[in-house]
């Protein structure tokens, strides 16, 4: 987490049961366990609507674009992390968002779970 710029937390979250399994960083202003529980009906939501539609897709990431902050969602992909996604939380003045969507993606692909 450290080298992506701007961020303030970030969580790998089990979207089944909406429990955090690991945070880093965070602030009084967000508790990662708190966004972690309500970004699950985020990412439930979003797959009930792709399945209603009949979409053959897969969810890459969810942006949430908050007046100071970006929260990105990333669903794991690979077999040992389904039912897992990636949450965090940028300052959109000290981040750029396609850098940590890069970034994201990366620590996706090196996480061991």
């Amino acid at each position: 987490m450290a080298s992506i710029d701007g961020a303030i937390g970030v969580a790998l979250v089990d979207y089944t049961s909406g429990m955090a399994l690991g945070t880093l960083g965070g602030s009084a202003e967000l508790d990662l366990n708190v966004a972690a529980a309500g970004n699950t009906d985020v990412v439930r939501a979003k797959v009930r609507a792709i399945e209603l539609l009949g979409l053959k897709e897969a969810i890459e990431d969810i942006l949430i674009t908050l007046s100071t902050q970006y929260h990105l969602i990333r669903p794991l992909t690979n077999r040992s992390g389904k039912g897992l996604f990636l949450y965090l939380a940028i300052d959109k003045n000290r981040a750029n968002l396609a850098m940590a969507r890069h970034q994201l993606k990366r620590v996706e692909a090196e996480l061991e779970v």
